[in-house]
């Protein structure tokens, strides 16, 4: 067999067995990857490589060390799964580095870490000044998480008691100019209803390059040609503003009777009016 074939086909193999293990392995980013995890992968990583183009080298061989460099990992993380004491083995714990605003040395040193390094962590969280610090924990990956004292939080609309609507995902029901029909139907809506909602931002459905429809049956686009402008979906504001109109109308009548009895309906309804009105206004302003 030809040489370029050989390597081709071990290439071809060896592709396929890291599709393989990475399947196996736990999803998460490289830089969430504890040590062992990260150096099983570029270990496997490696022998792939070696052995597609080191023809020398048993083919055997190769797939008993991928299999054990696969095997072993796999098994670390069952194991993981079932004991804690066995996962701080393997991967490590937190070391608390500040505890209540104050900087721990002997853990520092015994991680071998830093001021420099505590700062420069700290900075990329936009945390310039220690004394901000109620808790920081150097995680086994080498990442600082920070818990800012209370004062230095950032404010909430929790903390200011103001009532947010609920957000939640978005469903994309255009895609490169194509009707995705599935989240189409899970939104409760059909390509009748896309169609004539596209029409009326005075695009086509052939030049969207995004369409998503959001909790509230709000219909965005993005167009292929980004010169042209679509309008922001107005049916929120416009019904907020219908309300206003219904409140401010029902007040206006109860002003411009003389009936007492009719009066005090007219106000009765302005009043629970104002009420519905203080109870949508989260959920219909942007």
């Amino acid at each position: 067999m030809p040489g370029w074939i050989e390597v081709a086909l071990r290439s071809f193999v060896g592709i396929l067995i890291i599709m393989f293990a990475t399947r196996l392995f736990v999803r998460k980013s490289l830089a969430q990857a504890t040590y062992f995890e990260a150096l099983a992968i570029f270990v496997i990583g490696i022998i792939v490589a070696i052995g597609s183009v080191m023809l020398n080298i048993n083919i055997g061989f190769l797939l008993t060390a991928l299999f054990v460099w696969i095997l072993i990992p796999y098994l670390v993380g069952i194991l993981s799964l079932k004991s804690k004491t066995f996962r701080n083995l393997v991967g490590g714990q937190g070391i608390p580095i500040i505890k209540d605003g104050k900087v721990l040395e002997d853990n520092m040193k015994k991680q071998r870490y830093t001021s420099d390094d505590l700062l420069k962590q700290l900075r990329t969280r936009n945390v310039f000044n220690v004394a901000d610090v109620e808790f920081a924990v150097l995680e086994p990956t080498g990442e600082l998480n920070v818990l800012l004292k209370k004062q230095k939080q950032p404010l909430t609309p929790m903390d200011l008691q103001v009532p947010v609507a609920p957000i939640k995902e978005p469903q994309t029901v255009i895609m490169d100019g194509k009707i995705l029909d599935e989240p189409l139907a899970t939104m409760g809506f059909n390509r009748r209803w896309l169609e004539g909602e596209v029409d009326k931002q005075g695009a086509a459905i052939e030049n969207v390059y995004l369409g998503q429809i959001d909790s509230y049956g709000q219909l965005t686009l993005d167009l292929f040609d980004d010169k042209l402008k679509v309008p922001a979906p107005v049916e929120k504001p416009m019904l907020l503003s219908t309300i206003k109109k219904c409140q401010a109308d029902l007040e206006g009548f109860a002003l411009a009777t003389d009936s007492q009895k009719i009066k005090k309906m007219y106000e009765h309804s302005a009043k629970e009016m104002q009420d519905v009105m203080q109870k949508l206004s989260p959920y219909l302003r942007d």
